[in-house]
């Protein structure tokens, strides 16, 4: 009996050992196990997510009117930026997320980043471009990114609704690989956005039941005014030749061959002295009948004429008598 009463003690003493080593790892256990699923949150850091600009890790952007009024809505910080998912979503996003609660997944802990506004924190991105999304997460898991841009006409100063946005994603980027702390997606933007557009992006987990969303606020530049078509009248602006000429036409000529421009001049210049001989026509004038430098020929030529059958008649005359 001593000897059984001697193993004894030292059993009850390692039983009543284990259970205070129990109780005292238990908070430390129960605290690992509930960091375990709060490490794989994540948000778009890049273009800068709405819920991360505003967060107290945000920087300057977190100090921007629109953060002030969004952290003031909320009525509080958004501390738990990475941190906004929705479970048992499995793709209904259009049933299960109300319109104009789109960024803030319908939660009301995330309410202030629903407001309309046109000043939210942006990045500015280049239609048609390539987009370089940096996703921040800490735990890798997979699942399938959907990205979606606002369609052309979007209006920041009116909630955001499903209907902003195209039935279809533009890109989806199924499992791409944690490195370095972010995922780092890649994809071609549209090219038909201009002005102010929200980047809106899911992340359907397939290792979670959690799908988590975010807004991304994006610039790109506008269009460039196009340029009116200059009028016909501003289209030909050519020196018009005197009254009575044809179209002076601006066209290249040959060395030495003059230009229309230049006929047209030099028909009105004055015409050198006219021979004494009576000419068969009249000379090439862009002035109107009866004037220019031709009238003068005409007329010398009319005169010796009359002079000419003046000096006959004076000779039958003379004959006669």
């Amino acid at each position: 009996m001593p000897r059984t009463t001697a193993r004894s003690a030292p059993a009850r003493r390692t039983t009543a050992l284990a259970a205070t080593a129990a109780a005292a790892l238990a908070p430390l256990l129960l605290g690992l196990w509930a960091a375990g699923p709060a490490e794989a949150h994540g948000a778009p850091t890049d273009p800068v997510s709405r819920v991360y600009a505003c967060s107290p890790d945000g920087g300057a952007p977190s100090r921007s009117a629109a953060c002030r009024a969004a952290v003031a809505a909320n009525g509080g910080a958004f501390t738990a930026w990475d941190n906004l998912r929705v479970a048992n979503v499995n793709g209904r996003d259009r049933q299960v997320v109300p319109d104009g609660q789109l960024c803030s997944g319908g939660l009301p802990a995330y309410r202030g980043l629903d407001l309309a506004r046109a000043d939210w924190p942006s990045t500015r991105l280049a239609p048609g471009g390539t987009l370089r999304m940096r996703y921040v997460s800490t735990i890798p898991h997979t699942g399938t990114f959907k990205l979606y841009l606002t369609k052309q006409g979007y209006d920041p100063s009116r909630p955001l609704t499903w209907s902003d946005l195209p039935a279809r994603p533009f890109a989806e980027i199924r499992d791409p690989v944690l490195t370095d702390g972010a995922y780092r997606i890649t994809a071609r933007l549209p090219a038909d956005r201009t002005g102010r557009q929200v980047l809106y992006t899911i992340w359907q987990n397939s290792s979670t039941p959690d799908t988590y969303y975010s807004c991304s606020d994006v610039v790109f530049p506008k269009a460039p005014a196009k340029a009116s078509a200059p009028s016909a009248a501003a289209a030909t602006t050519t020196p018009q030749p005197p009254t009575g000429g044809a179209p002076v036409t601006a066209t290249s000529a040959a060395p030495g061959t003059p230009t229309t421009a230049g006929a047209a001049a030099a028909a009105a210049s004055p015409a050198p002295a006219a021979p004494a001989t009576p000419v068969s026509s009249p000379v090439a004038s862009t002035a109107g009948a009866g004037a220019g430098p031709s009238a003068p020929v005409v007329a010398g030529g009319a005169a010796a004429v009359l002079v000419l059958t003046g000096g006959a008649a004076l000779v039958l005359r003379l004959r006669r008598r």
